[in-house]
C-alpha cells in the first residue's frame, strides 16, 4: 500500500508537471488527456486537451495530477486543490478502506471498476480531506 498526493490545477496542470519534472528530474510514466478517454465521458470538445491525468515517480513517490474538467464541476481553489491517492492492497481493502473514508463524509465517486484498468473511488472524509482509492487489478490472462 502506498499513499501519494494527487493535485487538481484549471486547465495549467501541463505546465506545472513540466516545471515538476525540470525540479525532480525523470520521465512521466503516465499522461492522458480527457481527449483519450472514452466518447461517453461527455467532455466538451474546448477541454479534450487537458489533462485526465499525469504521474511522475519521484524517489519512492508519486506525484499525480490532472485538470478540472468543466463538465464535471467548479474549478480547483489553490490550497485545497488536492487530495490523497491511497493505492490499497486487494479489491477488499479498497472496499474496506473507502468505505470508513467516507463515513461521515462524502462520496464524490463510488468505487468501480474504471475504463483505465482500475477499481477506484473519490471521497471527502469528515475532515474536508479528499481521497482516491485506486487498486489496479492484475492483469487477466
Amino acid at each position: 500500500m502506498t499513499l501519494n498526493i494527487y493535485l487538481t490545477f484549471d486547465d495549467n496542470c501541463r505546465e506545472a508537471f513540466a516545471f515538476y519534472r525540470s525540479v525532480f528530474g525523470g520521465e512521466f510514466s503516465e499522461l492522458q488527456t480527457f481527449g483519450d478517454g472514452p466518447p461517453d465521458m461527455g467532455v466538451p470538445d474546448d477541454a479534450k486537451h487537458r489533462i485526465m491525468h499525469v504521474s511522475l515517480p519521484v524517489g519512492d513517490s508519486v506525484l499525480m495530477g490532472s485538470d478540472s474538467n468543466p463538465a464535471f464541476g467548479p474549478s480547483p481553489i489553490a490550497g485545497t486543490n488536492f487530495s490523497i491517492s491511497y493505492t490499497p492492497t486487494s479489491r477488499d481493502d479498497a472496499d474496506v478502506k473507502f468505505a470508513a473514508l467516507a463515513t461521515g463524509g462524502t462520496v464524490s465517486m463510488p468505487m468501480a471498476d474504471m475504463f483505465w484498468g482500475s477499481y477506484f473511488g473519490s471521497c471527502t472524509d469528515q475532515f474536508g480531506i479528499a481521497w482516491q482509492i485506486n487498486w489496479e487489478q492484475p492483469p487477466s490472462d
